[in-house]
């Protein structure tokens, strides 16, 4: 597969990425991010998803987990489960916030050229220190705030091994990552879109795939045989559409 190019974005996302690992470190202030991203062109600003996503696991430690999911859901949104997605919303009702909420961080953004959608991809922690992935896609709505419409997570099967314990006197280096901001290419001069290529959606239920408004980001999900959820992102980058990312998640890994 061609590797997709991709926007680094500096010193923001160091900060923003920092702050949105699984160590319990407060996130900058409010207006440090406000500044930084009053700098940045045009709509699609996937900075602006990632200090979005910061707020919502910022929510999930402080207000507790599925109150944080309440709060960050767009009408009708849909969680990936073991069986195939589902209207979150009547499952919330449901469910009490755990004691210590799951921890995630982004790794990676793709954003449709007009900013109107996007889908992220990262790492998340469990309170009992197990690993695993999640996606989610993440629709502007006509307050200008972003809510997500989809969301799947799950452990990595196998886990990776624990890492050793650090003696008294080590010096420990840890390395924080940058986060990848991967924008659609706006049309130009008027010029129409290309549709995406084609893809077998199989059995209804099994898979569906949703193309942004301005035509230049699509997302899908699948839900495979052997109970694999896969999702992926495409965008129109420069003539051409690329894969930002693919997630699959195991069985049995929620």
């Amino acid at each position: 597969m061609r590797a997709a190019p991709f926007l680094m974005l500096g010193a923001l996302a160091v900060t923003l990425a920092a702050c949105a690992s699984g160590q319990r470190t407060p996130g900058p202030p409010r207006a440090v991010i406000n500044r930084a991203l009053a700098n940045a062109p045009g709509a699609a600003q996937p900075s602006t998803i990632v200090a979005v996503e910061i707020a919502f696991a910022r929510a999930a430690r402080e207000r507790g987990q599925w109150t944080a999911f309440r709060e960050f859901a767009a009408p009708g949104a849909l969680l990936h489960g073991k069986n195939g997605p589902f209207a979150i919303e009547p499952w919330l009702a449901t469910q009490t916030d755990p004691p210590v909420a799951v921890q995630w961080q982004t790794r990676a953004v793709a954003i449709s050229c007009d900013g109107a959608v996007a889908m992220t991809q990262g790492r998340l922690t469990t309170p009992e220190g197990k690993v695993g992935n999640f996606v989610t896609v993440w629709e502007r709505q006509g307050n200008g705030e972003y809510r997500y419409v989809f969301d799947a997570g799950g452990l990595d099967v196998p886990q990776p091994p624990p890492r050793p314990p650090v003696e008294d006197g080590n010096i420990v280096v840890t390395a924080i990552d940058s986060v990848k901001g991967m924008v659609a290419s706006c049309p130009r001069g008027g010029a129409a879109i290309p549709p995406p290529p084609p893809i077998p959606l199989g059995e209804d239920g099994k898979a569906d795939a949703r193309l942004s408004r301005d035509g230049t980001l699509r997302w899908r999900w699948e839900h495979r045989d052997d109970g694999t959820r896969y999702a992926t992102a495409d965008y129109f980058y420069e003539g051409r559409w690329l894969t930002a990312f693919e997630q699959s998640l195991a069985p049995g890994s929620e």
